[in-house]
């Protein structure tokens, strides 16, 4: 695999936004944190932007750290537990989870605020003699990590009955091909399926590119990534 250039994404949240959404997309209750399963798949996610070559802030790093210390903690009897004298409660998963709860109200108030700025640009004055059009639904934008978890799942999909093709027809490619390629194929303005841009793809590797390039066109806000629905197949649409 040969890359031009190292894909900066600046559309990173930070840590408490990959715990938020690890905790809605495994239906967790934020007030009893499966400590050990969160911190695997955050991990798992660690390894992915590690895999993928991504810059991220150090506060991921630190969050991971902090992680597998409250793991560590919870796995020891109550007698063995390390003295903390900052900490009043005997779950050490506490203070994480006031930390969660205080970021999410901030979120929430921030999304209702940006609901109310986009109802508002969507209402018109009535014309003389015409009928009010009616705003059309905006389509739902996806996060990095949903973008991340859906690339995971291809991956996880296809390099298994592709792995002996990649050895026999390994070939070299670069996030510009690849850029060029998305470009081309959404040109028309027809939505692409995200799934369909992984189709022809023969190698790991050419997945990889393939997904680099979708997210420097992200960046460069050249294409836009949505979710029409909850739970629907995330869509790549040109800007």
């Amino acid at each position: 695999m040969s890359q031009e250039y190292k894909v900066k994404l600046e559309v990173f949240e930070g840590p408490l936004d990959l715990l938020l959404f690890l905790i809605k997309r495994d239906e967790v209750d934020i007030y009893d944190i499966p400590i050990e399963h969160i911190t695997k798949q955050y991990l798992d996610f660690m390894e992915l932007f590690k895999m993928l070559d991504l810059d991220v802030a150090g506060e991921f790093v630190v969050m991971a750290a902090n992680l597998i210390y409250i793991k560590s903690r919870a796995l020891l009897p109550v007698h063995a537990q390390p003295p903390d004298e900052e900490a009043e409660e005997e779950d050490p998963r506490w203070e994480l989870v006031r930390q969660l709860l205080e970021y999410k109200k901030f979120k929430d108030a921030a999304a209702q605020l940006g609901q109310r700025e986009a109802d508002r640009q969507g209402i018109f004055a009535r014309a003389a003699e015409s009928a009010e059009p009616v705003p059309e639904r905006p389509l739902g934008e996806v996060s990095v990590f949903d973008l991340i978890n859906a690339f995971n799942k291809v991956l996880k999909r296809i390099e298994d009955k592709r792995e002996d093709l990649a050895e026999i027809f390994e070939e070299n490619f670069t996030v510009a091909d690849k850029i060029d390629l998305i470009l081309k194929i959404t040109a028309g303005g027809v939505a692409l399926k995200f799934t369909e841009m992984f189709a022809e793809a023969a190698s790991r590797g050419e997945i990889v590119v393939t997904f680099l390039a979708m997210l420097e066109l992200v960046r460069l806000k050249q294409l836009r990534c949505v979710q029409p629905e909850p739970f629907a197949e995330i869509e790549i649409v040109r800007v």
